[in-house]
């Protein structure tokens, strides 16, 4: 059905929300933005990114700043998050039918690639790091154009709303995960074109 799947990495296919919860309030404190508890952190996951930078009160012109020091900070910590349990026999799967697959990420390509590991990192064809919090629209569409597909022939797979907003602005058909940082239901809100409850659900869907 699609010759190019574009994931997400950050809750898609790497399991780091329980550390970036650990690291929020010493972010908050280093960048002097609004503090939360751990009640607050679930109110989070149902919101998208404006409203959590407005809930924060984390001013725009910081984000580089914070971004690079999360990237800084991961590295140090790669070898303590891990994938999600089937995340690497669903890209083998993919893999294995010809579908060609990449990925767009906020995080730092060699952070992605250290997490994936060796095997895991050799299946993705195409990558696009680094990308600003709200960049990754643009990120689609070089990745697309590169690959030499059309729109309809690519899905993009993530786990928040802005994963979902950013393909739909690329033109670009998307799918969300449930077990990521964003609830279901405010993920179902933001209309995808499908919602996966595991990976072995997008294997058996996509794979065939």
């Amino acid at each position: 059905m699609y010759k190019l799947i574009i994931f997400d990495f950050d809750g898609t296919l790497a399991d780091s929300a329980k550390w970036f919860a650990n690291e929020l309030n010493p972010l908050a404190r280093r960048f002097g933005f609004r503090q939360v508890s751990e009640a607050e952190i679930d109110h989070l996951r149902g919101l998208g990114t404006r409203e959590i930078m407005k809930y924060m009160r984390v001013p725009p012109w910081k984000l580089p700043a914070i971004g690079a020091h999360l990237k800084a900070r991961m590295a140090e910590d790669a070898g303590q998050i891990p994938l999600f349990p089937g995340a690497k026999p669903l890209l083998r799967k993919l893999a294995c039918t010809g579908t060609r697959l990449g990925v767009v990420s906020s995080n730092a390509e060699d952070n992605v690639r250290r997490i994936l590991g060796d095997e895991a990192s050799a299946l993705i064809e195409h990558w696009e790091c680094g990308a600003s919090l709200l960049g990754k629209r643009s990120r689609f569409r070089r990745m697309v154009k590169k690959a030499g597909v059309s729109c309809a022939e690519t899905l993009c797979i993530g786990d928040e709303a802005r994963d979902i907003e950013a393909a739909k602005a690329a033109g670009l058909p998307c799918a969300a995960v449930t077990w990521g940082y964003n609830k279901a239901e405010f993920l179902a809100s933001c209309r995808p074109n499908w919602m996966f409850q595991t990976p072995e659900e997008i294997a058996e869907r996509l794979a065939a």
